[in-house]
């Protein structure tokens, strides 16, 4: 069990998804986090290392936030866990994880060599996203991506010997717990939908639908079917602080004004049977 925890994200917008919960959460647990993120929204493996190398060229080069170059932030703290993730939609794709990964993990332990560094598991979109829909450009579906990504993070575990953050396991549970049997949407019927009305979105904790107004003053759906909306956040979070802090996400106070505090509760219980259950490949 630990009290205070300092971790430093190298990720994207699926590590950015913990950075309204987490703190709230480990504070109301009375534990210290120092939680600081190195992230791009979209960024793969690979152009977090064209980021590294450009910096490492060039003495006025700066392209992590703080304005410090990447290697100043890893030394001038002394960081618990330093975190990995492959971009979403390069997360099936085994051919995009090396040599980067080795590369950032190398230079991880060059400059915060007292820090674990981990992985976390990413998640599968939602079943409306176009890519993994019956006939999606990928081939496959939620669960197929689901299966692809846990293989690649897995296999990139077992080559750097690093233990896996379950995000996505968590996420798959929360799924199996609560079944729905999709059916594909009628874009024609999405398109007769009037403000304020909305598509189910199949109490998923992925994807949220919303309306936008266009240029031309008109309202129009918009879906982001691949980010985890409020109650996948929460279970994220809850899983982290599992992992990090080695105690039960019951511990966590704090629950989202837009969450029951039941299905908080759920969830809570969900991240702690999904950290105890994923098989980690760390020898």
């Amino acid at each position: 069990m630990k009290d205070s925890v300092n971790v430093l994200t190298i990720g994207n917008s699926f590590t950015d998804s913990l950075a309204e919960f987490f703190p709230l959460a480990a504070a109301s647990a009375g534990c210290e986090l120092k939680f600081h993120r190195a992230n791009f929204g979209g960024c793969e493996l690979e152009r977090h290392w064209s980021y590294i190398s450009a910096e490492e060229q060039s003495e006025i080069c700066r392209i992590y936030n703080g304005g410090y170059k990447l290697r100043d932030t890893l030394s001038k703290t002394e960081w618990d866990y330093v975190t990995i993730q492959q971009a979403s939609h390069a997360s099936w794709n085994w051919s995009t994880y090396l040599p980067f990964a080795q590369d950032i993990h190398d230079y991880v332990k060059k400059y915060a060599p007292g820090a674990e560094i981990l992985i976390q598991q990413t998640w599968a979109y939602h079943p409306y996203d176009p890519r993994i829909r019956p006939d999606g450009a990928w081939g496959f579906d939620q669960t197929g991506m689901y299966e692809r990504l846990t293989e690649c993070y897995t296999r990139l575990a077992e080559t750097l010997n690093l233990r896996i953050i379950p995000s996505g396991y968590a996420v798959q549970k929360l799924r199996k717990l609560r079944p729905f049997q999709f059916t594909d949407y009628d874009p024609v019927q999405i398109s007769g939908l009037r403000w304020p009305d909305l598509p189910p979105m199949a109490d998923e904790p992925v994807g949220t639908a919303y309306w936008r107004k266009t240029p031309e003053g008109d309202m129009k759906i918009g879906m982001d079917l691949i980010h985890l909306n409020a109650r996948g956040r929460y279970l994220q979070t809850c899983v982290w602080f599992a992992f990090l802090f080695e105690r039960s996400a019951e511990e966590i106070k704090f629950v989202p004004e837009m969450i029951s505090n039941d299905d908080a509760a759920v969830m809570r219980k969900l991240a702690d049977e999904a950290v105890k259950e994923f098989k980690q490949v760390k020898k």
